[in-house]
């Protein structure tokens, strides 16, 4: 089974906008995939929800408790500097290694721009989800 490390954008474009980053988090949750998820992610998560978007506590919560029931969470067990321009985009890439994705589902540039980082590609969301069985809308 495909395993894949996404970005906070990613999440935070689901929960906050919807579109296809949300169908690719319908997708994990239907079980195409499995999507791999850190405490570090989950904080930025929470941090930008809360500060940019206005997020409630509650709202804060449900969403966390959300994401906690369909995605893998792992605890990175080393610390990668590999994208010097936004060292947070690093958080990413130690989940992607530790739980053993094949791909880093991403928006950000800096990330985008790597391309692949050992044996783990990075893809923007919409391709990502050509490489997953359907439907999961």
């Amino acid at each position: 089974m495909i395993t894949a490390t996404a970005d906070t954008n990613i999440y935070i474009s689901a929960l906050q906008f919807g579109g296809i980053p949300l169908q690719f988090l319908n997708a994990a949750r239907s079980g195409a995939f499995r999507l791999a998820i850190s405490e570090a992610i989950l904080a930025e998560i929470r941090g930008v929800l809360r500060d940019k978007f206005g997020w409630s506590e509650d709202m804060l919560d449900d969403g966390i408790s959300g994401l906690r029931d369909f995605t893998q969470y792992v605890t990175p067990t080393e610390r990668l500097h590999v994208v010097a321009d936004d060292p947070d985009d690093d958080r990413v890439i130690e989940c992607a290694v530790v739980s053993d994705s094949q791909y880093i589902v991403s928006g950000d540039k800096h990330l985008l721009d790597i391309a692949q980082y050992q044996n783990i590609r990075v893809l923007q969301v919409s391709k990502f989800l050509y490489l997953i069985p359907k439907p999961f809308a």
